[in-house]
């Protein structure tokens, strides 16, 4: 500020692009183009900049800049070194230059860059900057205990159905702090962080797995996989999250088959009751001729659900359990191996040391290989949910009521993927148990 007083000028504006590079390739500057739109609207009469290069090291953007101060009567370029006038030939012929070498140091240090990063991502080391990743000491490297379990809990009852909306809120309730200098935990960063190979022990470039990584993994292999699976197939199936009604999708109409959507309605006592109903229509399709009151059918198949979990049907059923897993080793090992041959085949491409043909053919059967593991992964996931709940009924029903309702939809929906409910019959009330005929998961 002291240029603007010395010279008896006043400040009419400040133009900030912070963490903007003034060597952008590309990258929007929001402040530049301000600056530039107030120079062709005749507000400035001068422009002030602590060095040349903190306005711009692009040779092309500084004679962008130069042509609307000259077509404005803008004719000064102050800076604490010198001051550059337009109309000066030679004092442009410097600051021309002095872009041009800004240009070049600037893309030679971009080089260098990444390089380093090309080293780091070959030898499994983090590269630099100031944010910290959640999980992980400053150094990068140094697993901090506290933030590596929550994370294992996260990926816990994530893989067990809990959707990252509800582990969000129950992030945010807790307290727990956020990774880099975000202000509050979005669905989004939870989701980076548990697609994250970081977490799994993996160097990732450019979003693809580069190879191991020198820190140690915080959750298996086996669990990151079980983790995309889950996202690929609520992806592919679009389902959304309760939002108010604990059976919201599980319940099929008796009469039509079609399935039954919450709704609510005021008694003429003037309370409101949750119900779920058969709707017609062309929304909808159904008979619109049953209907059945929530909180009974909820409790019911809520209590039926935590008891069938230490019954020993329910672990017969699962005695294949073990060939589940069996299958899911197998295929994130057939996973594993085509990521990697994807990566060889790359690299002996780029080395020279395989022709263009060899690679087109040798890159669509590692592909393959890759979408035939991963479509293994995502049929199994969904099993993974209902053998980690088996003989743990009665602790959860101690912890029911501490549960989110998104929390308790997906616990229930692993036990009972759908429950048909018949009509009611005349004389009895609106609850019926013999109405109920749960489709039990195992």
């Amino acid at each position: 500020m002291r240029l603007v007083s010395d010279r008896g000028w006043v400040v009419f504006d400040t133009y900030v692009d912070n963490d903007v590079s003034a060597f952008t390739g590309g990258r929007a500057r929001p402040e530049f183009a301000r600056l530039l739109a107030d120079i062709e609207a005749g507000r400035i009469g001068a422009v002030v900049v602590y060095h040349q290069d903190r306005l711009t090291r692009r040779p092309g953007e500084f004679e962008q800049f130069v042509e609307a101060c000259q077509r404005n009567g803008v004719d000064q370029l102050v800076t604490v070194t010198s001051d550059i006038s337009f109309g000066n030939d030679n004092g442009m012929l410097v600051a021309r230059i002095t872009a041009a070498v800004a240009a070049n140091e600037s893309a030679r240090k971009r080089a260098r860059i990444l390089r380093k990063i090309e080293q780091n991502v070959a030898a499994g080391k983090p590269n630099g900057g100031a944010n910290r990743p959640f999980g992980y000491e400053d150094d990068k490297v140094t697993v901090r205990e506290s933030e590596a379990a929550i994370i294992r809990t996260v990926a816990d009852r994530f893989v067990q159905g809990e959707s990252l909306r509800s582990l969000v809120a129950w992030l945010q309730a807790e307290g727990v702090p956020t990774p880099g200098r975000a202000e509050a935990w979005r669905t989004t960063s939870l989701r980076n962080v548990l697609v994250s190979g970081r977490i799994a022990g993996l160097r990732e470039h450019r979003g693809v797995v580069a190879g191991e990584a020198v820190w140690e993994p915080i959750i298996s292999r086996e669990q990151r996989e079980r983790i995309l699976a889950v996202f690929a197939s609520r992806k592919r199936s679009g389902r959304r999250t309760p939002q108010r009604y604990l059976l919201s999708g599980l319940l099929r109409c008796g009469k039509c088959g079609g399935r039954l959507f919450s709704a609510a309605r005021q008694t003429p006592q003037g309370k409101v009751e949750r119900r779920y109903v058969c709707q017609s229509g062309p929304d909808h399709g159904g008979c619109g001729k049953l209907t059945i009151s929530a909180v009974p059918v909820e409790t019911w198949l809520t209590e039926a659900a935590l008891y069938r979990l230490d019954t020993p049907e329910v672990t017969a059923a699962l005695e294949g359990k073990h060939e589940a897993d069996a299958r899911h080793a197998d295929a994130v090992a057939m996973l594993d191996a085509a990521q990697r041959r994807l990566t060889d085949v790359a690299e002996m491409f780029a080395a020279g040391d395989i022709s263009k043909a060899e690679y087109l053919a040798a890159r669509p059967v590692a592909e393959a290989k890759a979408a035939e593991a991963a479509r293994v992964l995502e049929s199994l996931a969904t099993k993974d949910t209902l053998g980690s709940l088996v003989g743990n009924g009665t602790i959860i029903r101690e912890r029911w009521d501490t549960y989110s309702l998104d929390r308790q939809h997906a616990i229930i929906r692993a036990i009972l993927p759908s429950a048909t409910i018949a009509a009611g019959s005349p004389g009895r009330g609106n609850f019926d148990p013999e109405r109920v005929q749960p489709h039990w998961a195992a």
